[in-house]
């Protein structure tokens, strides 16, 4: 795992830049600081969670892996699927500042992109969320719709009970859809800073760090929102 972390890419770029201008500017303190700093990132490397799943090969994502579906299919596409309204155009709105996120990385210098390696992943994995957030909100709508007209075989207390909750899972999709739209706006400047001062490590955690977040909100918001569907379907 150190040998690998030693080997990383961004990591030897770092320590090659640092060697490169301490010996073009002879400002020889900067070795020491360079060498500091590359034994550093090999450190916080080695104890990535992310990146050992890599090295080991138990995943190629450094992001919780989609599922099949949204692997093969894209999220564009995916959100073309919904059913036309407020939740299908908020998606594709979205959908298009991650699309500018992400070209955002590809068109960046070498160093940029090998800076944000990481990063890619994880857009593509929140974008695929972002879809299954939308779907499940999409059917929660569907079934709050049945209970709202009475069908089904539920008591009087057990519908509203049910509809109460479907209707506060459709407010909380809801908003997660708008706050991802806020937070990949904030991320594609976040890209823009990064590619301006490439060399600061700080930055690059960050946007990963905003990343995961982001993913963790929406897996668990749509998790949250799967499970309660079948006991309201069959009261």
């Amino acid at each position: 795992m150190l040998r690998s972390a030693a080997l990383r890419p961004i990591n030897v770029m770092i320590l090659a830049i640092g060697v490169i201008m301490s010996v073009i500017t002879t400002v020889w303190w900067l070795l020491p600081l360079t060498f500091v700093t590359y034994a550093a990132l090999v450190f916080l490397s080695a104890r990535d969670p992310i990146f050992q799943r890599k090295v080991l090969g138990e995943s190629r994502s450094t992001a919780p892996p989609p599922t099949t579906r949204s692997s093969e299919v894209s999220p564009e596409r995916r959100a073309r699927w919904l059913p036309r309204g407020e939740t299908r155009q908020k998606v594709e709105d979205t959908l298009q500042v991650y699309r500018k996120v992400v070209a955002a990385i590809e068109a960046s210098d070498d160093v940029t992109r090998a800076v944000l390696d990481d990063a890619l992943p994880r857009l593509h994995a929140a974008a695929d969320r972002l879809v299954d957030v939308a779907e499940a909100k999409e059917k929660a709508e569907e079934m709050a719709s049945e209970l709202r007209q009475g069908s089904g075989a539920t008591t009087g207390a057990t519908r509203q009970d049910n509809l109460h909750h479907l209707e506060e899972q459709i407010r909380t999709a809801d908003a997660e859809i708008s706050v991802t739209s806020e937070e990949l706006l904030d991320l594609r400047a976040k890209v823009v800073r990064i590619s301006i001062d490439a060399n600061n490590p700080t930055r690059a955690r960050d946007l990963n760090t905003s990343l995961d977040g982001l993913n963790a909100r929406l897996e668990a918001l749509s998790e949250t929102m799967s499970p309660r569907e079948e006991p309201s379907q069959e009261n």
